[in-house]
C-alpha cells in the first residue's frame, strides 16, 4: 500500500550541503519544503570533507582584504572547466556565489573566515590567485546544532577527543616539530582540547561544522529533515516530476524535485561500468551509490564526466583509504610506478595526479618513497614525526621499510636499477632546487604544503638517508564528479537541451561545473551549494 505524505512546494533528496541550502533558500522565501536522507543520519560527504568553500567575490573574502576580480574569477574557471563545460553555467555559478554565502551566514549560526594563502590550485594560470579563494567555517560551539548533533555524520577522520582541527591548523599540523608554528600550533590545539574536556564544551570544524551549522538553520525556519527515508523512484505525473517514493511513501512536490543524493562512489556495477574501478578506494559517504543518477537516466536525462572523480592519490590503509594532501609535497620523498620511475609531479593538484596515474604506460601500484630523515620531521597518514608506524600496515603490504633501496625495491616489485637511477636523479634535482622532470615546486601550490625551512625549494629533498620507506599508493577519491547535466538553473537536461519538468539537480548526483579539473580548495562544495541555492530561486519564481 502506498501512503502520500503531505505535499510539499520542494522535496529535496539528500541532505549534504547542496541540499540543505536548496531546503533554506526556498523555506526563507516562502515555499514549503522537505530533506529526505536514507541515511540515519545527515551531512553526507559535506560532514565527512574539509568543509572549504571555493566561492570567489565573496564578502568574507572582501572583509580579509583578499583582492579579485569578476573578470579574473571568469578567465579562471573559463581555463579550468574548458570548453566542456557551458559558459552559463560557469557565470550562474559565480555571480551567484556571493550571494548564497551571505544568504547562509545570515541564517545560520555560521561564519566562515578566509584559509589566507592556500592558492588556487593553477595560481599561475589566467586569473589565477596565488594568495587564494579559498573559505573555511569558523569554529561552531556544538550548543548552536542542538538535539541535531546526535545524528550528525561521522568526519571521514576524527582528531583526537575535544580537538578542533581547521584547514588552516592542518597545513602547519602536517609540518611536524620542523617548523616553529606547527609547533605553535599543537600546543594551540592541545591547550583547546584540554579545555573543552574541562568545561565539557565542544566545537565542531571542517565539514562537521557546515553540515550541523545548516542543520541548525533549517530547524529554526521548521524544515524538515527525514533521516531513513531513501528514495525509491520519482513521481512523474503527465510528463512532469510532481513527487518522490520512498518505499511505501510518496511524498509530493508542487513545483519540484531536487536531487542533491550525491555521487556514485559506492555503487560497484556503475564504477566497473564507467571507470574500470571498483569502490574500496574511495572516501565519499556510504549512502553515495548514484541512485539520484539513475532516477535521472530513467526519465532520460543526459550524462557528462562518467569517468570522472574528485580524484586524489590514496594510501589503501588497513582502516580504509587515506587520501593524501601534505605527504606529497613535503621534501624527501618521490611517487614511482611500478617500473621504479617518477611520472608525475608529487605535489600537483590531486586530481592531476590521480589522471597521472591512469594515464596510458603508467604502471600501477604506485609508492611513494621516502628516507627516514623525511619520517623524523613530518605528520604522515595522522601519524606524528618519528611515531612507529603500525605494524599492520608492513604486515599487509601497505608499507614497507628496509636499509638500502635495492631491498626496497625487491620488496615493491620494482626493478632496482630503475629505482635507483630515479633516486639519485631526484636527488641531483634537490640539491639544485629545480627538479627539471616535472617542475615540483615551480607552482605556489605546490609550495603551500612544502616545508618553508627547506632550501632552496621547500618541496625538494634528497632522499638518501636509511632507513627507506614504501607506502602503496592507489587511484582512491572524494567521491564521483560525472551524473545528470544541468543547466544554469540546476534544471536537468535532455540529451537534446531540453528541460525535464520539476527536476533539478545539485553537488556530486550533477555533473562538475568544473570540468575535469578543480579550480582549488572547496571547488567540490562552493559549486554544489550554489547550485542548491540557485535551484530553489528557480523554483521561487516558477
Amino acid at each position: 500500500m502506498t501512503v502520500t505524505e503531505d505535499a510539499f512546494d520542494l522535496v529535496v533528496v539528500g541532505s549534504g550541503g547542496a541540499g540543505l541550502v536548496a531546503a533554506l533558500a526556498a523555506a526563507h522565501h516562502g515555499l514549503s519544503a522537505i530533506v529526505l536522507e536514507k541515511a540515519e543520519t545527515y551531512g553526507g560527504s559535506t560532514a565527512r570533507s574539509g568543509g572549504g568553500l571555493w566561492l570567489p567575490g565573496n564578502e568574507v573574502l572582501r572583509r580579509a582584504g583578499a583582492t579579485d576580480s569578476a573578470e579574473d574569477a571568469r578567465a579562471y574557471l573559463a581555463h579550468v572547466a574548458g570548453p566542456q563545460v557551458a559558459p552559463a553555467r560557469q557565470h550562474a555559478f559565480l555571480d551567484a556565489a556571493p550571494r548564497m554565502l551571505a544568504f547562509v551566514r545570515a541564517h545560520t549560526p555560521l561564519d566562515f573566515a578566509w584559509v589566507p594563502g592556500y592558492p588556487d590550485y593553477y595560481p599561475e594560470a589566467p586569473g589565477g590567485r596565488a594568495s587564494g579563494r579559498s573559505i573555511e567555517p569558523r569554529p561552531l560551539d556544538t550548543r548552536r546544532v542542538g538535539p541535531d548533533l546526535a545524528t550528525l555524520a561521522e568526519p571521514y577522520r576524527k582528531a583526537p577527543d575535544g580537538v578542533a582541527v581547521t584547514q588552516v591548523d592542518y597545513r602547519w599540523l602536517s609540518l611536524g616539530t620542523r617548523h616553529p608554528r606547527a609547533i605553535r600550533t599543537a600546543a594551540r590545539l592541545a591547550l583547546r582540547g584540554l579545555t573543552a574536556r574541562l568545561s565539557r564544551r565542544r566545537t565542531l570544524t571542517m565539514g562537521q561544522a557546515l553540515a550541523a551549522g545548516l542543520r541548525a538553520g533549517l530547524r529554526t525556519a521548521g524544515v524538515p529533515v527525514r533521516l531513513g527515508t531513501p528514495m525509491t523512484d520519482l513521481l512523474v505525473e503527465d510528463g512532469r516530476v510532481t513527487g518522490v517514493h520512498a518505499g511505501e511513501l510518496t511524498f509530493r512536490a508542487r513545483r519540484g524535485v531536487l536531487l542533491a543524493s550525491g555521487g556514485f562512489e559506492h555503487n560497484e556495477p556503475m564504477r566497473r561500468k564507467y571507470q574500470d574501478l571498483g569502490v574500496e578506494w574511495t572516501v565519499g559517504a556510504a549512502g553515495n551509490t548514484g541512485d539520484g543518477i539513475e532516477a535521472g537516466e530513467r526519465l532520460g536525462a543526459a550524462l557528462d564526466l562518467m569517468d570522472e572523480a574528485w580524484w586524489g592519490p590514496s594510501i589503501p590503509l588497513t582502516s580504509g583509504p587515506y587520501f593524501c594532501l601534505a605527504e606529497r609535497n613535503q621534501p624527501g620523498c618521490l611517487l614511482v610506478d611500478s617500473s621504479g620511475r617518477r611520472f608525475v609531479n608529487e605535489a600537483a593538484p590531486y586530481v592531476d595526479a590521480v589522471h597521472a596515474m591512469l594515464a596510458p604506460g603508467v604502471r600501477l601500484p604506485a609508492w611513494l618513497v621516502a628516507d627516514q630523515t623525511y619520517r623524523d620531521r613530518y605528520l604522515f597518514a595522522g601519524r606524528g614525526p618519528r611515531a612507529p608506524l603500525p605494524r599492520r600496515w608492513f604486515a599487509a603490504g601497505i608499507a614497507h621499510r628496509t636499509d638500502t633501496l635495492d631491498e626496497l625495491a625487491e620488496r615493491i616489485g620494482v626493478p632496482a636499477e630503475a629505482l635507483q637511477g630515479t633516486v639519485r636523479r631526484f636527488n641531483e634535482f634537490a640539491v639544485r632546487g629545480h627538479d627539471d622532470d616535472f617542475g615540483r615546486g615551480d607552482s605556489a601550490y605546490d609550495r603551500y604544503y612544502g616545508d618553508p625551512r627547506q632550501r632552496p625549494n621547500p618541496c625538494l629533498g634528497a632522499v638518501a638517508r636509511p632507513p627507506f620507506y614504501a607506502f602503496r599508493m592507489v587511484p582512491g577519491d572524494l567521491g564521483t564528479k560525472g551524473g545528470l547535466r544541468t543547466d544554469e538553473r540546476a534544471r536537468v537536461l535532455r540529451p537534446d537541451g531540453t528541460v525535464i519538468p520539476g527536476l533539478y539537480a545539485a553537488g556530486n548526483v550533477s555533473a562538475a561545473v568544473m570540468g575535469r579539473s578543480y579550480a582549488g580548495a572547496g571547488a567540490t562544495l562552493g559549486p554544489a551549494l550554489t547550485f542548491g541555492y540557485l535551484a530553489a530561486l528557480d523554483l521561487v519564481s516558477s
